[in-house]
């Protein structure tokens, strides 16, 4: 049975995470501080949310072991070494979720070590005296920001992360969209696909959306735009604004929708509403999305999600012709090396532009020519 749990309290629009004892309720609190840091430093809900599930999860090794937090900085280097190798290995023999037995990929380990990484940053920072992590070393990297301004910048590394496995989620395909699309039973499932699959936005970016400010009804667009205190905790990633347009057909669907439920819209700002239970009218929590979609799944025996539909936005438009910078920039990415990784770019489609390019050029090298001279 695990001793801690991840906690939360709300103060207005903020919501704050803590680690406590299940028993005594008794709230850790160097770990209480730095998560209250983590969120006025404002990073995503979700961002502290794994945050405290990655100290809780850490507290839980460490009681196995029975250390204390700041017990690992008296260890040398190799102990160091094992102790946080080891909370990886631990992290993969148990259940990711309690009502599942879902073991987490390596990138998630990897992803809450470097949490457990930054809280112990943070404990050096805030007290000195403590010590350093022997096993974490200095690197530095030259960043470029979009006008061109070098920076360098200075972190630690550790070298004893796991192998990150590749995604292995795929794009969703035109199928199974619409199969999904003509599934649901109300306009408002509907248009949430349709405008997924037309602007490529993320959930979170789709769900804050304000349809009183963020919609452009004389030109059709929709803007991503950075808030910190949407009520449905969705907000843009990397606090990144920009915009999207809708087809005809889906704006005059949009404009259906807005009339269809007109007396629970009244009442707030955002676009998309719970239409029924005890919290209609309150804006649609990501939860409820992924709720919606495993309905579907077993109406229709087609596995959809959000991500997959995201991909499809891009895969689609790669294939009609779109630049791959602006695939990139319609997704909010920082590099496009992470665009490539959403697109299916493969082999056969390489060899086939391969084929053509040199069918076209055949003649650039002279190649038949050196044959003859030979």
């Amino acid at each position: 049975m695990r001793r801690y749990e991840v906690g939360t309290v709300k103060d207005g629009t903020v919501r704050y995470y803590f680690v406590r004892e299940k028993e005594t309720l008794a709230i850790e609190p160097l770990t209480a501080k730095y998560l209250k840091h983590y969120i006025s430093s404002n990073y995503s809900p979700n961002t502290a949310r794994r945050a405290a599930y990655a100290l809780c999860f850490y507290l839980e090794y460490l009681n196995g072991k029975r250390m204390k937090l700041t017990e690992p900085y008296d260890l040398s280097f190799d102990e160091q070494y094992q102790h946080f190798t080891g909370f990886l290995s631990w992290l993969k023999q148990i259940p990711y979720k309690t009502e599942d037995k879902r073991i987490p990929r390596n990138k998630t380990c990897n992803a809450y070590l470097k949490d457990v990484f930054r809280f112990y940053s943070f404990i050096e920072s805030e007290y000195p005296d403590t010590g350093y992590l022997k096993v974490l070393s200095y690197q530095q990297t030259v960043a470029v920001n979009a006008v061109g301004v070098r920076k360098t910048l200075r972190y630690r590394t550790f070298k004893g992360y796991l192998k990150d496995e590749e995604r292995d989620v795929r794009a969703a395909s035109q199928e199974e969209v619409l199969d999904t699309l003509k599934a649901c039973t109300n306009c408002r499932d509907q248009l949430l696909i349709l405008m997924m699959a037309e602007l490529g936005f993320r959930l979170g970016e789709i769900l804050g959306i304000d349809y009183t400010k963020d919609i452009d009804y004389d030109t059709h667009e929709v803007k991503v735009r950075f808030r910190s205190d949407n009520e449905n905790e969705a907000r843009a990633k990397n606090a990144e604004e920009r915009r999207g347009k809708l087809s005809e057909d889906t704006f005059l669907f949009l404009l259906h929708y807005i009339s269809e439920y007109r007396e629970l819209l009244q009442y707030q700002t955002f676009l998309f509403i719970n239409i029924a239970g005890d919290t209609k009218g309150k804006p649609l929590k990501p939860a409820s999305v992924y709720d919606m979609f495993e309905r579907m799944e077993k109406k229709t025996g087609v596995k959809l999600t959000p991500h997959m539909i995201r991909r499809y936005f891009g895969n689609l438009r790669y294939e009609s012709g779109w630049a791959l910078e602006l695939i990139s920039y319609a997704y909010g990415h920082r590099h496009l090396e992470t665009t490539k990784d959403y697109l299916d770019i493969i082999d056969s489609r390489l060899i086939d532009a391969s084929n053509r390019f040199y069918e076209e050029t055949k003649d650039i090298y002279g190649v038949d020519e050196l044959l003859r001279r030979r």
